[in-house]
Order: C-alpha cells, then sequence, then structure tokens
C-alpha cells in the first residue's frame, strides 16, 4: 500500500476517535477505513509510538475493547485548542508560509517556532510526513521591501487610530517618487503583495499602493473620519488588484481548452454557457484592467473576447504587437 495512503488513513482515525465520546472498537474503525482489523491496530500503534494519546478500555457489559483519544489532550495548555487543532495548524505551515512573503514573515516565523514547542519531538517527527501529500507553491510575488523603519508598523497604527499619514511613494508607472497626503483604510495580501488601500483628499478618491514601493512613511498628530466604505474583499471586481467598478466581459474557448476553464471558477460572478463547436462562451462582471487582459492573453489563440468591442480591439492590437516583435527578431 502507498505511504501516502497510510498516512491519511491515520489522520482519519485520529478524527474518528476524537469525535467518538464513547469510544469505537478495532472493527468499526476497520469497517469504516475499508480495511483489516490487523491494519488498523499497526496504525493504532503507530499512532501511540508517535505521542497521540491513545488509550484501550474493556467495557465491562459487553466485554468489547473500546479504543479512546485520551481527554487531557496537552496537560498544563491553555490554548482551548485540541490535539488535532494544533496538529493542523503545524500542518499547514507549508500553506501558510507559501504567501509569508510580507513584511510578517518573522512573526509568522515565531509563531510556527511557538507552535512547534507545544508538540512533542515524537509528534513532530510523525506529522513531518504529512507533507509530502500535503504541500503547497508559492506563486510570483512581491519584491521583499526594506521596513526597518517600521513602515508597516506605522502603517496598522494610522489605519487602527484613524490618523493621517504622509508618505513619500516610488510610483511604478510614472517612475516618479510622489508626496502624498493620505488617510489609511486597510491592507490587503493579494497576490504575493501587501497593499494600502487610502483615501487621497486631494485626489477625493480611495488609491491602491504597493506597500513595497513605499519610501516613507509619517504619522500625523490630526485624524480622520472615513468618507467611503470599503468592501470586506477589496478586489473583489478585479483578476488582480485593482478596486474599480466591474463591467461585462464574454470570451469565447476553444473546445481545445474549454474543459480547463469550465474546472475552475475564475470569478464570483461568472457564467459559462456551451456552443456548438464543444467551445464555450465564459461571461464576467469584472475591472476591464490589465489583470483582465494579460489572463485573456495567456490563452493564447485559444480565447477570443466577443464583447465589449473596445476590449476585444484592444487586445487584438497587442497581440499585433507582439506579433510584429517576433516578427523581427
Amino acid at each position: 500500500m502507498p505511504r501516502n495512503q497510510e498516512i491519511i488513513r491515520q489522520w482519519r482515525l485520529l478524527h474518528t476517535l476524537e469525535s467518538s465520546r464513547h469510544g469505537t472498537t478495532i472493527t468499526a474503525l476497520a469497517a469504516d477505513c475499508n480495511v483489516t482489523t490487523r491494519t488498523i491496530r499497526r496504525d493504532l500503534a503507530a499512532l501511540q509510538e508517535a505521542g497521540f494519546p491513545l488509550f484501550d478500555d474493556r467495557d465491562q457489559e459487553s466485554g468489547s475493547v473500546r479504543w479512546r483519544l485520551g481527554g487531557q489532550l496537552l496537560k498544563g495548555l491553555e490554548t482551548g485548542f485540541t490535539l488535532q487543532e494544533l496538529c493542523a495548524l503545524y500542518l499547514s505551515r507549508n500553506l501558510l508560509e507559501a504567501v509569508a512573503a510580507t513584511p510578517f514573515q518573522r512573526d509568522l516565523s515565531l509563531a510556527l517556532a511557538k507552535l512547534e514547542k507545544l508538540l512533542s519531538p515524537r509528534l513532530r517527527t510523525f506529522l513531518d510526513r504529512v507533507p509530502s501529500i500535503l504541500t503547497a507553491k508559492s506563486g510570483p510575488r512581491a519584491q521583499k521591501a526594506d521596513l526597518s523603519d517600521g513602515i508597516v508598523g506605522k502603517l496598522l497604527e494610522a489605519t487602527l487610530h484613524y490618523r493621517i499619514a504622509s508618505m513619500r511613494y516610488d510610483s511604478l508607472s510614472s517612475g516618479v517618487v510622489k508626496n502624498y497626503v493620505m488617510h489609511p483604510y486597510r491592507m490587503a495580501f493579494a497576490q504575493g503583495g501587501l497593499y494600502l488601500l487610502a483615501y487621497v483628499p486631494s485626489y477625493k478618491d480611495i488609491r491602491t499602493f504597493a506597500i513595497d514601493r513605499i519610501v516613507s512613511v509619517s504619522l500625523e498628530q490630526q485624524t480622520f473620519v472615513r468618507k467611503e466604505r470599503i468592501e470586506d474583499d477589496v478586489f473583489a471586481n478585479s483578476l488582480g488588484v485593482n478596486t474599480g467598478p466591474g463591467a461585462e466581459v464574454e470570451i469565447a474557448f476553444e473546445p481545445h481548452v474549454a474543459p480547463y476553464v469550465r474546472a475552475r471558477v475564475w470569478h464570483a460572478s461568472q457564467q459559462l454557457r456551451d456552443i456548438a463547436d464543444g467551445g464555450l462562451v465564459l461571461s464576467m462582471n469584472v475591472c476591464h484592467d490589465w489583470a483582465l487582459r494579460s489572463w485573456i492573453l495567456s490563452w493564447g489563440p485559444f480565447a477570443r473576447v466577443l464583447a465589449p468591442a473596445a476590449l476585444a480591439e484592444q487586445l487584438g492590437s497587442d497581440l499585433q504587437a507582439a506579433a510584429d516583435r517576433y516578427s523581427h527578431a
């Protein structure tokens, strides 16, 4: 039997035992996992060896032996977590570290180090086998900014206490360092980067700033009153990092890629419509920003914008410009 199946089964046993108030029998566990009782005995022995507090208890009336998971899972530990919850957090460190290329990397590492100390060495050894079947790959992320001057800390202070802030910002689009007076509303992590959403009085609008592009921040004594409300999902209308309004878009996909398009939820507003040749049409209400255009272009010749016409024309120009670059290579 593959090693991965064994690890999954043993984790399932722990959940079954935890949810069984009066314990359960080896026979019942074997039936639940569709394996022999001999296999279950080996699994229970392995879990006990790993340090999980498992014990058997003979029912005085029926004479059957029922297995239980110890009630005092972590003696003296007042966390409110069960052992399984702590183990799950420990296992999720791979997923957390995949999105941890932020100023919170150090704090996350310290928190995970504390978590490790709550688990015995034998438990950690057992759990360290699981990432072979549960892993995470981080996507593109922002270059780590130099935050020695406490930029994120100041922004948190400004956001929590409604402090007006002055900022010097190295704009990637203009290539110029600009000065802003702003009202910091919220920070958000998206697409490998940390972003600040702030109301800029001179623009009378909320703007999005990449925190790794902030040169310096200083807090003023004055406070501000929020003028606009930000939704919980701050980039809900965009496939990327954009707070602009959504607009309808229709894209036709060739039969060759239709199964891949159908297999994912690309946006909460999406609707799919099959077409006669085996392809499909996907419609969404999203920002017509660079994130949308680059996503459509990533499908190459297998995607075509049906509406709006202006977006189709713009993408056609982008593709022609790209073809021209290759033709002169």
